[in-house]
């Protein structure tokens, strides 16, 4: 297979347009959400998880914000709560997992994977992890605690709201087209290198991963898509991808995000990163007996 630009640059178009469909609709209703306060109405429900993970009720609207929203919303209601540097960082594993199920789960759906397996997995995954957090000797969240300022923008109106919203959904088009863009010309210049050919499916995979984990699973699944259409990569190996990816992706920009505040970087790292693998290759295993 050699390398053809023409063909890298369609289907890059073609995966980032994908993407584009699903996230940018899915931001300006996020930022509409957030301008109305709707969640906070629906924040009660939140409570059992607040609970079973040690985190005070008033974090509920935290949780409710990450899950729905994005993981910026979620710290702009957690900021004022004064959370130790454990709450913080059994906050971080919780939504590192188990946020901004809108968008991310919408993507997946394009990769085959259920909207009720991504959401279950990553709730009952979140749950799970978040609550093993709770376990850990408190010797490993001795840091100290700081206090940021991380206010919520605010709107004058509605319009305004928008016009911010627009602007920003704009600039994000033009960095995912760029960024996948670039993600699958690189690919497919790996592939085409002869020694390489033979390897081509496991190249394919081990990228998706790899782009996944750094930088998130819209550009993850953007790869992953375009592979997906040409038959490089097979049903399981995407189940096993997109499962991995689900609990493990952004560990860079999401971990930090919480850190700053205090949280633990190496436990929220190495537990995403620990358990990614053991419910991708316990849930593969389930699906190679439903399947096979």
């Amino acid at each position: 297979m050699s390398f053809s630009f023409k063909t890298s640059l369609h289907t890059s178009l073609r995966s980032s347009l994908i993407i584009l469909k699903l996230v940018i609709p899915i931001y300006i209703l996020a930022d509409i959400l957030f301008f109305y306060n709707l969640l906070s109405h629906v924040s009660f429900l939140f409570e059992p998880i607040t609970s079973l993970l040690n985190l005070p009720p008033e974090a509920a609207l935290s949780i409710v914000s990450g899950m729905l929203l994005n993981l910026y919303a979620a710290i702009a209601f957690a900021a004022p709560l004064g959370l130790s540097p454990q709450e913080w960082t059994i906050l971080g594993v919780y939504l590192g997992i188990c946020h901004a199920l809108l968008v991310e789960t919408a993507v997946m759906k394009k990769l085959g994977i259920s909207k009720l397996y991504s959401v279950l997995l990553r709730v009952s995954a979140g749950l799970i992890v978040g609550f093993i957090t709770t376990l850990l000797p408190s010797s490993l969240f001795n840091a100290l605690h700081v206090e940021k300022n991380f206010e919520k923008e605010t709107y004058s109106d509605i319009y305004a709201l928008l016009l911010n919203s627009m602007q920003e959904a704009f600039i994000l088009s033009i960095e995912i087209i760029a960024l996948i863009s670039i993600l699958i010309f690189i690919l497919d210049f790996i592939k085409s290198l002869k020694f390489i050919q033979e390897y081509s499916n496991k190249v394919s995979s081990a990228f998706s991963i790899t782009i996944g984990v750094i930088l998130g699973i819209t550009y993850g699944a953007g790869i992953l898509i375009s592979e997906y259409e040409k038959n490089t990569i097979s049903k399981k190996e995407t189940f096993y991808i997109g499962t991995f990816l689900m609990i493990c992706h952004a560990i860079i920009e999401d971990t930090l995000l919480f850190v700053i505040f205090g949280a633990n970087i190496w436990v929220i790292v190495t537990l995403r990163v620990l358990f990614a693998f053991i419910f991708a290759l316990a849930l593969l295993k389930i699906y190679e007996k439903k399947f096979a």
